[in-house]
Protein backbone atom coordinates (compact mmCIF):
# COMPACT_ATOMS: atom_id res chain seq x y z
CA UNK A 1 0.00 0.00 0.00
CA UNK A 2 1.32 3.51 -0.77
CA UNK A 3 1.76 5.69 2.44
CA UNK A 4 -0.33 9.06 2.13
CA UNK A 5 2.45 11.45 4.18
CA UNK A 6 1.65 14.86 5.12
CA UNK A 7 4.61 16.90 3.60
CA UNK A 8 7.65 16.98 1.72
CA UNK A 9 9.96 16.73 4.83
CA UNK A 10 8.16 13.08 5.97
CA UNK A 11 8.96 11.66 2.53
CA UNK A 12 12.98 13.56 2.99
CA UNK A 13 12.97 11.22 6.74
CA UNK A 14 12.13 7.89 4.70
CA UNK A 15 15.19 8.55 2.12
CA UNK A 16 18.10 7.29 3.96
CA UNK A 17 21.69 8.06 3.80
CA UNK A 18 23.90 6.75 1.68
CA UNK A 19 20.95 5.64 -0.50
CA UNK A 20 21.12 5.19 -4.20
CA UNK A 21 18.54 8.53 -5.38
CA UNK A 22 17.02 8.81 -9.22
CA UNK A 23 16.31 12.21 -9.49
CA UNK A 24 14.66 13.66 -12.62
CA UNK A 25 15.87 16.32 -15.42
CA UNK A 26 14.51 19.64 -14.91
CA UNK A 27 11.63 19.61 -17.64
CA UNK A 28 9.71 16.80 -15.82
CA UNK A 29 8.30 18.00 -12.40
CA UNK A 30 10.93 17.56 -9.72
CA UNK A 31 10.40 16.92 -6.46
CA UNK A 32 12.31 20.52 -5.39
CA UNK A 33 10.41 20.89 -2.00
CA UNK A 34 12.09 17.51 -0.69
CA UNK A 35 15.48 18.44 -2.23
CA UNK A 36 15.35 21.18 0.22
CA UNK A 37 14.18 19.24 3.08
CA UNK A 38 17.04 16.53 2.90
CA UNK A 39 19.37 19.81 2.94
CA UNK A 40 17.47 20.58 5.87
CA UNK A 41 17.93 17.55 7.45
CA UNK A 42 21.39 17.05 6.97
CA UNK A 43 21.86 13.86 4.45
CA UNK A 44 24.93 12.76 4.16
CA UNK A 45 26.40 10.42 1.28
CA UNK A 46 23.72 10.31 -1.08
CA UNK A 47 24.76 8.82 -4.77
CA UNK A 48 22.57 10.82 -6.81
CA UNK A 49 21.43 9.59 -10.44
CA UNK A 50 20.43 11.71 -13.15
CA UNK A 51 18.09 10.94 -15.85
CA UNK A 52 19.46 11.27 -17.40
CA UNK A 53 20.74 14.75 -16.31
CA UNK A 54 19.98 17.41 -13.68
CA UNK A 55 20.73 20.75 -12.28
CA UNK A 56 19.69 22.88 -9.71
CA UNK A 57 18.30 19.54 -7.76
CA UNK A 58 21.83 18.38 -7.66
CA UNK A 59 23.27 21.63 -6.85
CA UNK A 60 21.46 22.11 -3.80
CA UNK A 61 22.14 18.57 -2.49
CA UNK A 62 26.11 18.99 -3.75
CA UNK A 63 26.66 22.62 -1.92
CA UNK A 64 24.96 21.39 1.35
CA UNK A 65 27.45 18.65 1.66
CA UNK A 66 24.66 16.17 1.42
CA UNK A 67 26.20 14.06 -1.91
CA UNK A 68 28.95 11.78 -2.10
CA UNK A 69 28.81 10.52 -5.61
CA UNK A 70 26.74 11.25 -8.61
CA UNK A 71 26.18 9.30 -12.36
CA UNK A 72 24.35 11.52 -14.86
CA UNK A 73 24.73 12.91 -18.17
CA UNK A 74 25.73 15.93 -17.50
CA UNK A 75 24.80 18.62 -14.28
CA UNK A 76 23.79 21.86 -15.75
CA UNK A 77 21.83 25.02 -15.18
CA UNK A 78 20.99 25.48 -18.35
CA UNK A 79 20.69 29.03 -19.63
CA UNK A 80 22.40 30.03 -16.29
CA UNK A 81 25.50 28.15 -17.79
CA UNK A 82 27.50 25.78 -15.35
CA UNK A 83 26.28 24.46 -12.08
CA UNK A 84 28.91 25.89 -9.86
CA UNK A 85 28.75 23.41 -6.73
CA UNK A 86 28.69 20.86 -9.17
CA UNK A 87 32.03 22.72 -10.88
CA UNK A 88 33.97 23.12 -7.94
CA UNK A 89 33.21 19.95 -5.99
CA UNK A 90 34.69 17.82 -8.98
CA UNK A 91 37.71 20.39 -9.07
CA UNK A 92 38.08 19.85 -5.45
CA UNK A 93 37.39 16.28 -5.61
CA UNK A 94 34.44 15.94 -3.06
CA UNK A 95 32.52 14.17 -4.61
CA UNK A 96 33.03 11.34 -7.59
CA UNK A 97 31.82 11.35 -10.88
CA UNK A 98 30.67 8.23 -13.06
CA UNK A 99 30.56 9.63 -16.43
CA UNK A 100 27.49 8.18 -18.80
CA UNK A 101 25.50 8.94 -21.40
CA UNK A 102 21.33 9.52 -21.76
CA UNK A 103 21.32 6.22 -23.73
CA UNK A 104 23.24 4.40 -20.85
CA UNK A 105 21.15 5.74 -18.17
CA UNK A 106 18.00 5.14 -19.93
CA UNK A 107 18.86 1.28 -20.67
CA UNK A 108 20.58 0.21 -17.58
CA UNK A 109 17.09 1.17 -15.85
CA UNK A 110 15.07 -0.49 -18.35
CA UNK A 111 17.11 -3.45 -17.96
CA UNK A 112 16.01 -3.15 -13.47
CA UNK A 113 12.46 -2.60 -15.04
CA UNK A 114 12.49 -5.68 -16.57
CA UNK A 115 14.06 -7.62 -13.77
CA UNK A 116 17.25 -8.30 -16.34
CA UNK A 117 21.01 -8.08 -14.99
CA UNK A 118 22.07 -6.00 -17.76
CA UNK A 119 21.00 -4.61 -20.97
CA UNK A 120 22.83 -4.20 -24.06
CA UNK A 121 23.59 -0.79 -26.18
CA UNK A 122 25.53 -0.02 -29.16
CA UNK A 123 26.82 3.76 -29.58
CA UNK A 124 29.80 3.73 -26.89
CA UNK A 125 32.52 1.41 -28.55
CA UNK A 126 35.29 3.61 -29.05
CA UNK A 127 34.50 6.36 -26.49
CA UNK A 128 36.39 7.38 -23.93
CA UNK A 129 33.68 7.12 -21.61
CA UNK A 130 33.57 3.10 -22.13
CA UNK A 131 37.82 2.98 -21.43
CA UNK A 132 37.08 4.47 -17.83
CA UNK A 133 33.86 2.58 -16.86
CA UNK A 134 35.22 -1.08 -15.53
CA UNK A 135 31.76 -2.21 -15.04
CA UNK A 136 30.47 -2.48 -18.52
CA UNK A 137 31.30 -5.13 -20.64
CA UNK A 138 32.53 -4.95 -23.91
CA UNK A 139 31.89 -8.04 -25.56
CA UNK A 140 30.05 -10.21 -28.78
CA UNK A 141 26.49 -10.35 -30.13
CA UNK A 142 25.90 -13.63 -29.14
CA UNK A 143 23.70 -14.16 -32.39
CA UNK A 144 26.13 -12.76 -34.99
CA UNK A 145 29.32 -13.07 -35.72
CA UNK A 146 32.48 -9.83 -35.40
CA UNK A 147 29.34 -7.82 -34.01
CA UNK A 148 30.62 -6.52 -30.87
CA UNK A 149 28.06 -4.80 -28.19
CA UNK A 150 28.51 -3.25 -24.77
CA UNK A 151 26.36 -4.95 -21.89
CA UNK A 152 25.81 -2.65 -19.12
CA UNK A 153 24.40 -3.64 -15.76
CA UNK A 154 21.46 -2.79 -14.54
CA UNK A 155 20.54 0.10 -12.56
CA UNK A 156 17.95 -0.32 -9.44
CA UNK A 157 17.80 3.20 -7.42
CA UNK A 158 17.26 3.07 -3.79
CA UNK A 159 14.56 5.60 -4.41
CA UNK A 160 13.28 7.35 -7.73
CA UNK A 161 12.29 10.89 -6.18
CA UNK A 162 10.11 13.37 -8.23
CA UNK A 163 6.82 15.61 -8.17
CA UNK A 164 3.69 15.31 -10.36
CA UNK A 165 0.39 17.36 -10.73
CA UNK A 166 -2.25 14.85 -9.16
CA UNK A 167 -2.25 11.57 -7.01
CA UNK A 168 -5.76 9.56 -5.56
CA UNK A 169 -5.83 7.91 -2.30
CA UNK A 170 -5.13 4.47 -4.01
CA UNK A 171 -1.53 6.20 -4.18
CA UNK A 172 -1.98 6.40 -7.93
CA UNK A 173 0.02 9.20 -9.82
CA UNK A 174 -0.57 10.78 -12.35
CA UNK A 175 2.35 12.22 -14.61
CA UNK A 176 0.75 12.77 -18.55
CA UNK A 177 3.52 12.65 -20.84
CA UNK A 178 6.59 12.09 -19.13
CA UNK A 179 6.98 8.28 -19.34
CA UNK A 180 10.57 8.40 -17.45
CA UNK A 181 8.93 8.84 -14.82
CA UNK A 182 6.81 5.54 -15.24
CA UNK A 183 10.52 4.24 -16.00
CA UNK A 184 12.12 5.74 -12.90
CA UNK A 185 9.04 4.23 -10.61
CA UNK A 186 9.27 0.39 -12.05
CA UNK A 187 13.49 0.59 -11.76
CA UNK A 188 13.43 1.80 -8.57
CA UNK A 189 13.25 0.03 -4.82
CA UNK A 190 11.18 2.92 -4.00
CA UNK A 191 8.97 5.43 -5.31
CA UNK A 192 8.63 8.52 -3.33
CA UNK A 193 6.51 11.22 -5.34
CA UNK A 194 5.41 14.88 -3.93
CA UNK A 195 2.11 16.03 -5.53
CA UNK A 196 0.36 19.55 -6.26
CA UNK A 197 -2.89 17.65 -5.21
CA UNK A 198 -4.35 14.40 -3.56
CA UNK A 199 -7.92 13.86 -5.81
CA UNK A 200 -10.84 11.69 -4.52
CA UNK A 201 -11.83 8.43 -6.90
CA UNK A 202 -9.49 6.28 -8.90
CA UNK A 203 -7.14 8.00 -11.80
CA UNK A 204 -6.98 4.39 -13.42
CA UNK A 205 -10.84 4.25 -13.74
CA UNK A 206 -10.72 7.91 -15.67
CA UNK A 207 -9.60 6.56 -19.81
CA UNK A 208 -8.16 10.07 -19.98
CA UNK A 209 -5.95 9.94 -17.76
CA UNK A 210 -5.31 6.41 -17.28
CA UNK A 211 -2.55 5.85 -19.67
CA UNK A 212 -0.38 8.87 -17.64
CA UNK A 213 -0.55 7.11 -14.67
CA UNK A 214 1.50 5.00 -12.82
CA UNK A 215 -0.24 2.35 -10.40
CA UNK A 216 -0.12 2.85 -6.75
CA UNK A 217 1.48 -0.75 -6.77
CA UNK A 218 4.64 1.52 -7.58
CA UNK A 219 4.76 4.29 -5.77
CA UNK A 220 5.78 3.90 -2.15
CA UNK A 221 4.85 7.21 -0.88
CA UNK A 222 2.98 10.36 -1.57
CA UNK A 223 3.01 13.81 0.13
CA UNK A 224 0.88 16.85 -0.69
CA UNK A 225 3.29 19.96 -1.98
CA UNK A 226 1.34 22.46 -3.96
CA UNK A 227 4.00 24.59 -5.65
CA UNK A 228 6.53 21.84 -4.65
CA UNK A 229 8.61 22.12 -8.24
CA UNK A 230 9.41 25.83 -7.40
CA UNK A 231 11.66 27.51 -8.88
CA UNK A 232 11.81 25.05 -11.38
CA UNK A 233 7.52 24.47 -13.08
CA UNK A 234 5.39 21.81 -14.26
CA UNK A 235 3.74 21.97 -17.53
CA UNK A 236 0.29 23.58 -17.72
CA UNK A 237 0.34 24.64 -13.89
CA UNK A 238 3.51 27.05 -13.34
CA UNK A 239 6.47 28.00 -15.36
CA UNK A 240 9.69 27.76 -14.31
CA UNK A 241 11.12 31.08 -12.34
CA UNK A 242 13.74 31.99 -14.44
CA UNK A 243 14.65 35.02 -12.35
CA UNK A 244 15.06 32.90 -9.15
CA UNK A 245 17.39 30.55 -10.76
CA UNK A 246 19.46 33.38 -12.51
CA UNK A 247 19.82 34.80 -9.14
CA UNK A 248 20.81 31.14 -7.88
CA UNK A 249 23.67 30.96 -10.21
CA UNK A 250 25.08 34.08 -9.07
CA UNK A 251 24.82 33.78 -5.57
CA UNK A 252 25.95 30.05 -6.06
CA UNK A 253 29.42 30.71 -7.32
CA UNK A 254 30.73 31.22 -4.44
CA UNK A 255 30.09 28.95 -1.49
CA UNK A 256 30.02 32.44 1.08
CA UNK A 257 26.96 33.09 -1.55
CA UNK A 258 25.31 29.94 -1.67
CA UNK A 259 25.54 29.55 1.79
CA UNK A 260 23.55 32.61 1.79
CA UNK A 261 21.14 31.25 -1.02
CA UNK A 262 20.50 28.24 1.39
CA UNK A 263 19.91 30.18 4.99
CA UNK A 264 17.15 32.61 3.00
CA UNK A 265 15.62 29.97 0.30
CA UNK A 266 15.89 26.88 2.04
CA UNK A 267 15.95 26.84 5.91
CA UNK A 268 14.47 30.37 6.09
CA UNK A 269 11.24 29.29 3.80
CA UNK A 270 9.10 25.80 4.18
CA UNK A 271 7.56 26.55 0.92
CA UNK A 272 7.70 28.96 -1.96
CA UNK A 273 5.94 31.55 -1.90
Amino acid sequence: MTEILSSAEEIAARIPDGALLALPPEYAPCSMETIRALVRRGAKELRLLGVPQFGIQAELLIGSGCVAEVETAAVTLGEQGLAPRFTDAIKQQKIRMRDTTCPAIHAALQASEKGLPFMPLRGLIGTDILARRDDWRLGENPFGEDDPIVYLPAIRPDVALFHAPKADRNGNVWIGLRRELMMMAHASANACVTVEEIVDGDLLDDPQLAAGTIPGLYVSAIAPAERGAWPLGVPHLYERDNAHLARYAEMAKSQQGFDAYVDQWVNGRAAAE
